[in-house]
């Protein structure tokens, strides 16, 4: 497969509940270069091939992507290999639009194909042009004041578009935008969780951070039923879930202490990890985009490993928790020390997650810079690493996003 990798950024609604990802495609060299010759057929290759290696499905859940569509994307008949229900196309206001670009825009969206139109500065006669065919307006509101932003508003609200507030970075941005109208909100304020408003630590998730203390130390199986037997909604969704997955099971589960001997030490560890992502219902948009990314972070780290060491089964193991762990700091609304403290994590996993250094460090970096699709920095990493390439990176980012999809729909 062509180098490339595949970064999804959340679109959240005005309840921040998650409803829409961005499909960030990129290839080795930038998008930005110069070299347009052959990219179209370059990157729209690479975007079949994800659909087709893994499936939209998997790659989004239940969700909308917003696909980048260059003009030469748009004229081509690879796009009908796009299915309609599932892509947002987006389009960017160009220097030259022409007849037959309008043309073929129109006739996708009789076709049923969704338009948004990225990265709107201001409405210009070209903008005019292409607001008939678009549903999703997205503004960068990065780029303006508040005058200029509330003018723009203005003008588009006599269209019949969404509008989406692109690069949102602050609580004020956010608000302003609220307040103005805005409908669709995307940018590093709800989706790097560094920036995210921190919470206080509610009493479900300290419970289950107990636990998961317990299960990652000594304890022994008593002690683990002894808690759970404190969690009565708990014991009741350990005991589901055990059910569910273990069908050939000769007789029923019907006891806790049954249940975790059934499910295994390392498996409880990460339904409890997972759980601690979902456990506040009443913040279940930034609570869903969070343990959408620790699930595929936690899953990529955990291949990263077993390319790294394929018969490591440790490292694989650690290198999973390093990546569900690393958002735990922002969920809790607590000191990442404090964690590692309570959790007595080991010293090369408590260097990655505080400081990022050592090899699993390493490893945590790169998937961040994955996931902001930080071009330069994945190069870098990937070549001080050694062991994996841009496109086997690809490959197996793929599987993780899948398998936390997955997880994302059966951790309820």
């Amino acid at each position: 497969m062509e180098g490339f990798f595949l970064g999804r950024q959340p679109i959240l609604d005005r309840n921040q509940n998650l409803v829409a990802f961005e499909l960030l495609f990129r290839r080795e060299e930038s998008d930005e270069s110069a070299t347009i010759t052959n990219d179209l057929s370059a990157s729209a290759n690479v975007i079949i091939n994800a659909y087709c290696q893994l499936g939209i499905q998997n790659v989004l859940g239940k969700l909308r992507g917003f696909v980048n569509a260059n003009p030469e994307l748009v004229m081509s008949d690879i796009i009908s290999l796009m299915p309609t229900k599932h892509v947002v196309l987006e389009i960017k206001e160009t220097e030259s639009i022409t007849a037959e670009f309008l043309t073929r825009c129109n006739e996708l969206k009789q076709k049923g194909y969704q338009f948004a139109l990225d990265n709107i500065v201001e409405i210009n006669s070209r903008v005019e042009q292409l607001l008939p065919i678009v549903s999703v307006v997205k503004v960068n509101v990065l780029a303006l004041e508040k005058p200029e932003l509330t003018k723009i508003v203005a003008e588009l609200n006599r269209w019949p578009v969404l509008l989406l507030a692109l690069k949102v970075e602050s609580r004020e941005q956010e608000a302003l935008c609220r307040q103005l109208g805005f409908q669709m909100f995307q940018g590093y304020y709800f989706a790097k969780p560094e920036v995210m408003a921190v919470k206080r630590a509610d009493p479900g998730k300290l419970a289950l951070l107990k636990l998961l203390t317990l299960a990652m130390g000594d304890s022994d199986v008593e002690e683990l039923e002894k808690e759970f037997k404190h969690q009565p909604g708990l014991s009741y969704n350990l005991m589901r879930m055990v059910n569910s997955v273990a069908n050939g099971l000769p007789q029923k589960i019907n006891s806790i202490k049954h249940a975790i001997l059934i499910l295994g030490r390392q498996q409880l560890q990460r339904w409890i990890q997972l759980l601690l992502y979902t456990a506040d219902q009443a913040d279940g948009g930034t609570s869903n985009a969070l343990m959408q990314t620790a699930a595929a972070r936690g899953k990529l780290l955990e291949l990263i490993a077993k390319a790294e060491r394929p018969h490591d089964k440790n490292h694989h193991e650690r290198a999973f928790m390093v990546g569900i762990l690393s958002l735990l700091d922002i969920l809790l609304g607590m000191d990442m020390q404090q964690i590692i403290d309570k959790l007595g994590i080991p010293e090369d996993m408590s260097q990655a997650l505080l400081t990022r250094d050592g090899r699993l460090g390493q490893e945590l970096k790169l998937v961040e810079a994955n996931e902001k699709g930080e071009v330069t920095a994945i190069q870098t990493i990937l070549n001080s690493l050694g062991f994996i390439s841009l496109s086997e990176l690809a490959d197996i980012e793929l599987q993780a996003i899948g398998w936390a999809n997955r997880i994302g729909e059966s951790v309820d």
